[in-house]
């Protein structure tokens, strides 16, 4: 009964220290103080395009809709759908990106899909083998696309006002997030993506960096 008992504390103690540790973290994450491009003198930059006609330009419409969805918070829940969408719901790092470009109304399905139709070749993941159902929600597809079809970007952290909001940025060949306009006290921005964290909208993007290398920055023409 002794032994059963001391376990039981040992049990309530984590549980307790857990709990401390947890709150702790939310809380620093909601009042951590953050910056913005204008608190270092870097000029936000603005899309000449308005695919959309909302009256918003495209890269702004880009980082509203990754702010979307990170505030709807989809389960991580990697899956094959037919028709390719997951339900609202789910999501990877990879619907991410094509629901905040949906917000500027773009289906990078579409595009992605019609470039590997044409360049077949080019994308190394698709085997030879296309398949509009999941190809444009892999991270190597996406990298490939981007590469061909937008603007590439530097990698560099450090030159910070090359980062803008709504720009997209790929660690390895494994994840893909959106540039936040929120930016730490370094000036490094914020990252938008989906790892099933808490906070979907966090500073990690140097952190992230160590561990897996930004091979890939890119930005939507316009």
């Amino acid at each position: 009964m002794k032994l059963i008992k001391k376990i039981l504390i040992c049990i309530l103690i984590i549980v307790i220290t857990s709990l401390i540790i947890l709150t702790a973290y939310i809380v620093y994450k909601k009042y951590k103080k953050v910056y913005y491009a204008e608190d270092f003198k870097i000029e936000t930059l603005r899309s000449s395009l308005d695919y959309d006609n909302d009256g918003i330009d495209d890269y702004t419409d880009i980082l509203q809709g990754a702010k979307i969805e990170a505030k709807n918070k989809p389960t991580y829940r990697s899956a094959y759908y037919n028709g390719g969408y997951p339900p609202d719901n789910e999501g990877v790092c990879t619907d991410v990106i094509w629901r905040a470009l949906k917000n500027a109304g773009y289906s990078l399905k579409d595009m992605v899909d019609e470039d590997i139709k044409n360049n077949i070749d080019e994308y190394p993941r698709v085997e030879g083998k296309q398949d509009t159902n999941i190809d444009f929600r892999r991270v190597p597809n996406l990298k490939v696309y981007f590469e061909r079809n937008q603007i590439s970007l530097t990698t560099d952290l450090n030159d910070i006002k090359e980062w803008q909001a709504g720009d997209i940025v790929v660690f390895g060949s494994k994840h893909i997030g959106i540039i936040s306009d929120k930016r730490n006290k370094k000036g490094i921005p914020y990252l938008i993506h989906n790892t099933g964290q808490p906070f979907r909208e966090e500073d990690i993007l140097e952190l992230y960096n160590q561990y897996t290398k930004i091979t890939g920055h890119y930005r939507m023409k316009g």
